[in-house]
């Protein structure tokens, strides 16, 4: 193996071990009935410094682990979704985190060449987006049963409930780390890129 195939397999691992403990850590820190996703960030830099390919892996084991937290009960709306359909809940899991870094080191991608800083800037933007987006389209399509159950309970419409109860802590909460720490991801990858 060359050098540069050696340091892509090093910084993989380390990006890995970090979404991987991350989730763990972050799958008990929750508002509502999921978790906060704070491992994009990772995610995010893998994909710019690695390519989209490494973005998707990367998002992918994020995927695992919360697929992981589903079914030991760790993630309790989750574990709700694999009560109800164990391959739809972990097809969700898995397509939403590694469609989140593919679509980070997408934007990167297409940006990076002329605008690094704000390639990052928008990656760091793009992934909590997709990640939530796909969310709430599964569970509007493939897990509405539970969607009407858990706005009734929670006394809202299903329009109010996903806003404020879904979109408006969790994702709100992922999309400000990543635009609060996306200057520093920006600097890591600028830096990265300029050795």
């Amino acid at each position: 193996m060359n050098h540069s195939k050696i340091q892509r397999l090093t910084g993989l691992a380390i990006f890995t071990a970090i979404v991987v403990i991350l989730q763990i850590i972050a799958t008990f820190v929750r508002f509502g009935p999921f978790s906060v996703t704070l491992t994009l960030i990772p995610i995010v830099v893998g994909a710019t410094v690695y390519g989209m390919g490494a973005g998707a892996y990367l998002g992918l084991v994020f995927g695992i682990v919360v697929t992981i937290a589903s079914i030991v009960g760790w993630d309790l709306g989750g574990n709700a979704l694999w009560s109800a359909s164990p391959f739809l809940t972990a097809a969700v899991c898995l397509f939403k985190g590694a469609a989140a870094g593919w679509a980070a080191g997408g934007v990167y991608r297409a940006v990076g060449r002329k605008r690094p800083v704000a390639a990052a800037v928008l990656a760091a933007v793009v992934s909590p987006v997709v990640n939530t987006g796909i969310f709430l389209l599964a569970l509007n399509f493939l897990f509405h049963d539970f969607l009407v159950a858990w706005a009734t309970a929670a006394g809202a419409d299903i329009l109010t409930y996903v806003l404020t109860g879904l979109v408006g802590v969790n994702f709100l909460l992922e999309l400000g780390v990543n635009a609060v720490m996306s200057p520093v991801i920006a600097r890591i990858v600028h830096g990265r890129l300029h050795r």
